[in-house]
């Protein structure tokens, strides 16, 4: 069992739901994957708190994945949606549509024109990933999921250790805001590198704020562990506190490299003077990171 598993979970539900939104993860996690030295598309994905759609996933599949595993605690999303979203996002994926928002981090210096990453979904890949057979098997694994087959989707809910996937097969894992609501980061990161096959990705972005908990984006680094507990209360779930240097330094004691890390700063909020003094004055003011990393190869 996984402790604090069941905290795996999306802050936000209601945006993650729409075309729009899984497109742009998606595009920002794969070009960015791709500048962190990542070569040929993912067969085997999973995306951990999917949240209210699977869509990121389905973009996933659409570029060339055949195998989508949803890792959650509760069953948010329905078929009917999902499929309403899968189409949506074969329209984007067919028009070659740009990002829809900059956001953080910034990676549009990484596409083309058209603020597409035409260097990675060239044209002759999406024509074998959108051929029109390929669609309707994505469609029927959308359908029908856990089926086996030509491309396969499942939802695996809830998830508790690492025997839910099989040892060492899985290419990519990612998450979007995700990672700071995991009470216990160590055990998921050891379910990670037991699943990913050695030289596999990891991507996440990870917010580091208070989530609306104090009026200052940072006030949540103010309390010791006794007082915290107590505001934390009985919630299922909530914000782990980690800063940015201790999210990078659980995922090298996990065996990951880590090959990208970006981090997103803020001038507001409580001095770092204010705020606990284990926290360097670099992490008083990360608000995001965005960390990528590869599972080290074994020697010999």
């Amino acid at each position: 069992m996984v402790p604090g598993v069941h905290r795996l979970r999306r802050h936000r539900e209601e945006g993650t739901a729409s075309a729009d939104y899984c497109y742009g993860v998606w595009l920002k996690h794969l070009t960015l994957l791709w500048q962190s030295g990542m070569r040929g598309m993912p067969r085997s994905v999973v995306e951990l708190g999917p949240g209210a759609s699977l869509g990121t996933g389905f973009c996933a599949l659409l570029s060339g994945a055949a195998r989508f595993y949803a890792l959650d605690v509760v069953e948010y999303s329905s078929t009917e949606h999902n499929l309403r979203v899968f189409d949506e996002l074969v329209e984007r994926f067919a028009a070659r549509a740009p990002r829809p928002t900059k956001g953080w981090p910034d990676f549009d210096d990484l596409l083309d024109a058209r603020l597409f990453p035409g260097h990675i979904l060239t044209d002759a890949l999406l024509a074998e990933t959108l051929a029109p057979r390929r669609i309707a098997a994505i469609r029927e694994a959308i359908a029908q999921p856990g089926q086996g087959g030509e491309i396969m989707v499942r939802y695996v809910v809830p998830w508790n250790d690492a025997g839910v996937l099989p040892k060492g097969s899985i290419d990519l894992i990612y998450s979007h805001a995700v990672f700071q609501h995991v009470t216990d980061v160590p055990a998921a990161l050891a379910c990670c590198a037991a699943w990913l096959r050695e030289g596999g990705w990891m991507s996440h972005q990870i917010a580091s704020t208070s989530h609306g908990v104090t009026r200052e984006w940072n006030g949540h680094w103010q309390y010791p562990d006794w007082l915290w507990k107590i505001v934390t209360g009985a919630r299922p779930y909530f914000i782990n506190r980690h800063p940015a240097s201790a999210q990078v330094r659980m995922l090298e004691d996990a065996g990951f490299e880590v090959c990208l890390q970006l981090r997103g700063y803020r001038a507001d909020g409580l001095h770092p003077r204010a705020l606990r003094a284990t926290l360097t004055e670099d992490d008083a003011r990360c608000s995001d990171l965005f960390v990528q990393a590869r599972k080290r190869e074994c020697s010999g």
